[in-house]
């Protein structure tokens, strides 16, 4: 019952027993009100699989749901932060990609989020629970709600078939970067496809080299290019694959400071990466947000939020 990283705040409890956490989060919803404190102590100081073994002894004595319970009990933000943190990471996924094409409009950030980070065995199980879930497959979901060429990037990433060895082949890496300058700043117009078929496909350690080449060959940051020849979403998911490949823990430190810099905060993206990335990486993700920002996750996430839904994301933040 590990968690599924090794880099996390959260990890695998000590002396566990899911009968007494069920007994405890039992008690909390009894009567009139909710301890929300017990719910959080006991919930975000648990993995997933221990979450999971908590959920079946609740059932087994309950004969309850237990996050029907706590749905009903709760609301707003904590709640959000609550159900997320039971659910299985590509149970999880798969929901917030599904909340994200829900009614009008669609939040591509979301899309962009997920799609852009997960490995291909992340999303090859994110594909198969849309499917049993929500009886649709996830390609149709995502091509039904977005268009174009950002349609075609996230359909390609669905495909789960990005390259995953570590084999770096120097002349295509020459000929690949000249392409993509080609298709680019070289040109009038842009040639969306070719940027597609190399940053879709190719493996990390390929890219990397591919980036280092563009720099070569046109002067410029492969980021600062995409930032100049497309616009909107397209622009957005680009960017998001070459941040994840170039350093993926930094790239979610910056989605997290840009949900909470300046007026309002996106509770949304806050939620998902805190939830998502609490056992896997988070301890890196807290390591870049000081690199880059000088201040800290925790003293962010203090100063923008409040109440339990603050006090629950300190606890998967892990201290300062």
């Amino acid at each position: 019952m590990a968690a599924i990283g090794n880099r996390g705040t959260v990890t695998e409890a000590a002396g566990f027993d899911p009968e007494a956490d069920a007994q405890k989060l039992r008690d909390a919803m009894k009567g009139a009100g909710t301890n929300e404190a017990t719910i959080t102590e006991v919930l975000a100081h648990r993995t997933i699989a221990q979450r999971q073994r908590i959920k079946e002894a609740f059932k087994q004595s309950v004969g309850k749901d237990l996050a029907d319970e706590l749905s009903s009990e709760l609301s707003g933000n904590f709640r959000s932060v609550i159900l997320g943190l039971l659910m299985l990471a590509p149970v999880y996924d798969a929901y917030e990609l599904k909340t994200a094409m829900k009614g009008a409009g669609t939040e591509e950030a979301c899309l962009i989020d997920i799609l852009a980070s997960r490995s291909n065995a992340e999303i090859r199980t994110i594909n198969a629970f849309y499917k049993k879930e929500y009886e649709k497959s996830l390609e149709d979901a995502v091509s039904g709600d977005t268009s174009g060429m950002f349609k075609r990037v996230l359909v390609s990433l669905l495909t789960a078939g990005r390259d995953e060895s570590d084999k770096v082949d120097e002349a295509q890496a020459v000929v690949d970067a000249k392409e993509i300058y080609e298709a680019g700043e070289a040109r009038w117009g842009t040639d969306e496809v070719k940027f597609l078929t190399v940053l879709c496909v190719r493996n990390r350690n390929h890219l990397l080299r591919v980036f280092e080449e563009y720099q070569k060959i046109s002067g410029k940051d492969i980021e600062e290019s995409i930032k100049r020849e497309m616009s909107g979403c397209l622009e957005d998911v680009f960017l998001a694959i070459v941040k994840c490949l170039r350093n993926k823990q930094a790239f979610f430190a910056e989605r997290l400071y840009k949900s909470m810099k300046g007026l309002g905060t996106t509770d949304s993206v806050l939620i998902r990466i805190m939830v998502a990335r609490a056992e896997i990486d988070m301890l890196d993700i807290k390591a870049e947000f000081l690199k880059m920002y000088g201040k800290t996750l925790y003293s962010f996430i203090k100063g923008d939020t409040s109440g339990d839904y603050r006090k629950i994301l300190l606890e998967l933040c892990g201290g300062e």
